[in-house]
This record gives structure tokens, C-alpha cells and sequence, in this order.
């Protein structure tokens, strides 16, 4: 958890940095763009999903974490960002702003190299440099407030979240939870991964859970087990390969007793999504838009 005065400068620095490269209100974000005025420049003869073992061995840079997939490299001396190519752009711009967090922020200047991978580029990390560049990358990618106003004028659905998710060139993962935790209506995200289809009675496991500020007031914390079995309806929606789903209801167990909760499932053949909300919730929306599926 970082300090509140930590966040405030990141805040200054993301902000300027949107403001001064003319990034700010520009769709998707312009994460090149973002990066040419940080003077920072991406090695695009470096695939690290490729090169990953040779091109530490020939940097002379050996870390525990360039034994893990490698997702991102900042070179300060050279202001040089490697990538892994081999994923999607949209997490790719990610990575690009977590690196460009590692170097614009000015108290993390000792260090040269940063070598990142899904670990440190995960919302959990406790390493404060990590933590703190994921803060900055979230924050520029989604450019502030400019996610959270579009969201409410929103439908509350999974689908807003992707609209979104592609109208700044972001993740639907990565969409999806900014959007439920920036939400100011009752709503919660349960990230599903790995169906396993080789056992007898299918699983699979939580990868991640998130709710809204007032979620949480209303029902309290909502745990789950590390594995869900066939039991549950969306499991039995993932195990199926059901691609979406938006009239879903399911009982949970809250702080208020058993209440009925609509859900919506999305499958992106990476992670499934378990969006819910109480049956009820206000869902006006002064938008109308359509998403292919």
C-alpha cells in the first residue's frame, strides 16, 4: 500500500507528463507518444520472449527475476526499453508505462536496470518500486479521471468495461478492474483461470477478486475458495467454453444474509470474468454503444 504524499507526487508527474507530451484526451492513449517525449525509445530488435537467456547473459545483469518470463527491461543508461513482442499491444502499452514509471520518477534514479515480470507487474507487488510504477502506468494509461467519468456514463455491465478497455488501448483485465474499483455503484469482479477439463469433476481457480468501495459497505468482503468446482453455474459456463453471458443470478453468502446477485461472464480464452452486482442495481446509462462480440 503506498503512502498517501507517494501517491500525490505520482499523481503530479503522470499528470504533467500526459499534459506536456499532448497525451491527455487523445484515444486510445498515445503510449509511444508518451515515451518519445520521456526520451525513452523501444528496442524492437530485442524480442525477450525470444532472447530472453542471451541477452541477460550478454548485459551481465544476473537476477532472480530475469529467471521468470521477462516481460519488460529499462535500461536507464541507454534510456532502451526491451519487451516481450509476443504479447498482445494492449499489454504491452502497460508494460511500456510501468518502465517509463522506473524512469521518470525521480527517487528511483540509482537504480539503472529494471528487469520485470508477471510478478512485479502485478497490482499485488509489495516492492515499493514495483508498486510505485504500476501506480504510475495505471494512472497514465487510464489518464485519471478520464476512465472513471466515461464509466459513469456507462451502463454498469461487463460490456461498458470492455467498450472502455478499447477506447484506451488497455487490457480488458486490467480495464475491468479499474472499472469496479473506481465504480461508485455496488459491484464486484471475480477473475477465473486454468478449467481444467482432465479431471473427473472440473475446477478451476480464483485468480483474482475485487469490489467497489460501497460493496463492501453494503455487504462486506465476499471471500472464495482458491478453487471453484463444477457446482457453480460460471464454472460450468467456463468448462463449456460459453464465450458471454449478461442475465446470470446467483446467491452469495454477504455480510447482510443470502442475496441474489445478476452476473455477466466473459470468457477472453486467457481468463474468464465473473462481473456481479445485486439484483436491482440502478443501471441507467446516458451512452448507448455496441460491442462486437
Amino acid at each position: 500500500m503506498l503512502e498517501q504524499h507517494v501517491k500525490v507526487d505520482i499523481e503530479t508527474i503522470s499528470f504533467d507528463l500526459l499534459k506536456q507530451s499532448k497525451a491527455l484526451d487523445i484515444f486510445p492513449t498515445p503510449v509511444d507518444r508518451i515515451l518519445q517525449y520521456s526520451s525513452l525509445t523501444i528496442n524492437k530488435e530485442i524480442n525477450l520472449s525470444i532472447d530472453h537467456e542471451s541477452f541477460f547473459k550478454k548485459a551481465s545483469i544476473q537476477l532472480t527475476k530475469a529467471l521468470k518470463k521477462v516481460r519488460g527491461f529499462l535500461d536507464r543508461r541507454e534510456n532502451v526499453i526491451c519487451l516481450d513482442l509476443s504479447v498482445k499491444e494492449n499489454r504491452q502499452n502497460f508494460v511500456k508505462l510501468h518502465e517509463t514509471g522506473h524512469a521518470v520518477l525521480p527517487w528511483q534514479n540509482s537504480i539503472l536496470h529494471f528487469v520485470d515480470n508477471d510478478d512485479t507487474l502485478d497490482p499485488a507487488v509489495k516492492e515499493l518500486f514495483e508498486a510505485e510504477a504500476n501506480f504510475f502506468a495505471s494512472l497514465t494509461l487510464f489518464q485519471h479521471d478520464r476512465f472513471t467519468k466515461k464509466a459513469e456514463d456507462l451502463p454498469l455491465e461487463l460490456n461498458s468495461a470492455i467498450h472502455l478497455a478499447k477506447q484506451f488501448g488497455a487490457s480488458i483485465h486490467a480495464s475491468l478492474r479499474r472499472y469496479v474499483e473506481h465504480s461508485n455503484k455496488r459491484c464486484s469482479l471475480l477473475v477465473l483461470r486454468d478449467i481444467s477439463s482432465k479431471r473427473e469433476v472440473p475446477v478451476c481457480f480464483v485468480r483474482d477478486y475485487f469490489q467497489s468501495i460501497s460493496f463492501t459497505k453494503t455487504f462486506g468482503e465476499i471471500t472464495w475458495p482458491a478453487q471453484l468446482g463444477y457446482k457453480w453455474t460460471f464454472v460450468k459456463e467456463y468448462y463449456h467454453e460459453k464465450k458471454f453471458k449478461k442475465d446470470g443470478v446467483i446467491e452469495l453468502e454477504t455480510s447482510q444474509g443470502n442475496i441474489d446477485f445478476t452476473y455477466h461472464f466473459f470468457n477472453s480464452t486467457y481468463n474468464a470474468f465473473v462481473l456481479l452486482f445485486p439484483v436491482g442495481e440502478k443501471n441507467k446509462s446516458k451512452t448507448r454503444f455496441l460491442v462486437k462480440q
